[in-house]
């Protein structure tokens, strides 16, 4: 494949580099019909990302929808049949400039005064489309043979949202057609996984925009999953001495003044709320208030570590385009922790850490992961807690710690959270790119701002460190992995509905509603489908639907016979038991967490 650089030459493109410059290209050429479509139209930002391209576009009144694709793809195929010749050239900047405002591309003339004043400007054109780019680009438009728009977004001009909402164009290119049909076929898989559209059909939470975008809620059978979950770690962190607590998920802006949060992270912040002439915001993490726990008594270095645990309500204002699902939102609750420790505690603290997080990936059977050891950027000023000596201090003890652990980690910089760094565990879901479940961050920061002591034991003062650490990270991210893992088909000590009893007719009704009551009373939960359908119709929607683990099945032979026809899920296969040998068989896979 050849492609022309902005220097005017042609040669082959190197292969590593094919998938960006057809997607690249794509991005013009999309922009073009977009431009014939909608000539009132004006261009923002067009790159080649990871999976595809986009282009931001100021489209004035017009409000495109999912609708208008097909068209704008025709259009596209227009432009790669004319198979019209990429050219480039390079022009100064007045010239760039009167350029740009001569075809109304504001956008461009604003980009154009963030350039250096040394910068060359290029220009990339195809046809009558004209676009400021620094390339490469395909030679002629008939190569790029195989593309899809995908969807619309929204996305603020220079991501910043005092700007102007532009509307975002999305699409993906590949090399050939097989290349697409798999890209196809891959995203028909996690159309399948979408815990959105499972959650929905399930019944296990909602969203509604009168309530709020970004605010889901959690219905009766989503909710008992929910309290699952919580449930299996608390015990876990119980046996290990964590103490758990609750509090507010409200704090005054001075809180978070002290924690650094306010200078450091009040764009993902709701805003404040003015109540008796003090500000308050909804919290977007923990830290502050388990600060001022274990400020509120001495403590002696006999006391460490101190280990606070809590299921808490958090909120972040994330940008209405980033939202989904409960995978991301607005509102969430994350399992946190907050360990107290001596420095000389650092080591077997986070080694325990550790071991929390893998036994944990064990019983839920996780096991595509990598660990990242996110550091901060030097270079940003902004983000991070301005102290050199802080840092270089956590980065090393945090860096030694993970390579005597043996643990196997990259590095990321700029990925630290803005006091400390920190492991941050990230899983590759069946579908989609791999995201953060589980972190340990490491923090000399917090507890110096707070004041926070403890009492060595040569009767000094000394500021503990504090680790910050989420083993199921938020328990919605960890509902939402373990939906698309499952496709809903949860194992049996967290299915919400464990048990379905099914009567063939209202003739076995009666001994089915005993059979339920009596599996309810062991601590199973069971439900009875009263409805009047056939059995096979009963079985098909409990598997299919419910996604229930175990289906009872009963008729007049086990009413008469006082036994019921378990038909599980994973098998299809029915076999006849009695109802304690059911209940024994139920508890004890429950026990197991088989």
């Amino acid at each position: 494949m050849k492609i022309l650089y902005n220097d005017g030459h042609v040669a082959e493109c190197p292969q590593e580099e094919e998938l960006e410059v057809l997607r690249h290209s794509a991005a013009h050429i999309m922009a073009q019909a977009v431009k014939r479509l909608y000539p009132e139209a004006h261009f923002a930002y067009g790159p080649a990302t990871e999976k595809g391209f986009h282009y931001d576009i100021d489209l004035g009144d017009v409000k495109l929808t999912e609708e208008d694709l097909p068209a704008i793809q025709a259009e596209m195929q227009k432009i790669v049949k004319e198979n019209l010749p990429f050219k480039v050239y390079a022009l100064p900047r007045q010239e760039a400039i009167a350029l740009m405002e001569s075809r109304g591309e504001k956008y461009k003339v604003e980009h154009i005064a963030d350039l250096p004043q040394d910068a060359v400007i290029t220009f990339y054109q195809q046809g009558d489309y004209i676009d400021m780019c620094v390339g490469p680009h395909l030679t002629y438009t008939k190569a790029l043979k195989a593309f899809k728009l995908t969807a619309l977004s929204g996305a603020y001009w220079k991501n910043n949202q005092a700007n102007k909402m532009l509307t975002r164009l999305n699409g993906v290119a590949f090399r050939n057609q097989e290349e697409l049909a798999e890209y196809e076929k891959q995203q028909e898989e996690a159309r399948a996984r979408d815990h959105r559209r499972i959650g929905r059909d399930m019944r296990l939470f909602m969203t509604d925009d009168l309530i709020g975008k970004g605010l889901p809620m959690f219905l009766p059978k989503g909710y008992t999953l929910w309290m699952e979950l919580e449930n299996y770690i608390k015990e876990k962190e119980r046996m290990l001495g964590y103490q758990h607590v609750m509090t507010p998920c409200v704090g005054t802006v001075d809180l978070y003044r002290t924690s650094g949060h306010w200078d450091h992270y009040k764009e993902n912040m709701f805003p404040a709320m003015e109540v008796d002439g003090e500000s308050f915001v909804l919290r977007p993490m923990n830290c502050p208030h388990h600060m001022m726990i274990y400020a509120n008594r001495r403590h002696s270095y006999r006391d460490l570590p101190i280990r606070i645990g809590e299921v808490a309500h958090d909120f972040r204002f994330e940008p209405s385009g980033t939202l989904k699902g409960i995978e991301r939102a607005r509102h969430f609750c994350q399992n946190d922790a907050h360990l107290f420790v001596t420095p000389e505690q650092i080591k077997d603290e986070i080694s325990a850490v550790c071991d929390l997080i893998f036994s944990t990936y064990k019983d839920f059977h996780i096991t595509d992961y990598r660990c990242v050891l996110s550091l901060r950027d030097p270079e940003d000023k902004v983000k991070y807690h301005q102290d050199d000596a802080m840092w270089e201090k956590a980065e090393s003890a945090l860096r030694e710690v993970l390579t005597e652990l043996g643990i196997h980690f990259t590095e990321e910089i700029g990925e630290a959270a803005f006091y400390g760094p920190k492991l941050d565990v990230n899983v590759k879901p069946a579908v989609g790119a791999e995201y953060t479940l589980s972190t340990c961050q490491l923090d000399f920061c917090l507890p110096a701002r707070f004041n926070l002591k403890y009492i060595d034991q040569d009767g000094t003062e000394k500021t503990p460190v504090v680790l910050h650490r989420a083993i199921l990270g938020s328990l919605d991210r960890f509902m939402a992995y373990l939906i698309e893992e499952t496709k809903g088909a949860f194992p049996l000590w967290l299915a919400p509905v464990q048990v379905k009893v099914l009567p063939v007719s209202d003739k076995s009704m009666e001994y089915a509603a005993e059979i339920h009551r009596a599996l309810m009373a062991e601590g199973i939960r069971s439900e009875l489908d009263e409805r009047n359908e056939k059995i096979g119709y009963k079985i098909r929607y409990a598997r299919q639907e419910d996604k229930v683990p175990y289906m009872l099945i009963i008729g007049e032979k086990e009413t008469s016979e006082g036994t019921v026809s378990v038909r599980d899920r994973a098998t299809d296969q029915t076999v006849t038991m009695t109802l304690e040998e059911l209940t024994e068989k139920l508890q004890k896979e429950i026990r197991e967490r088989a």
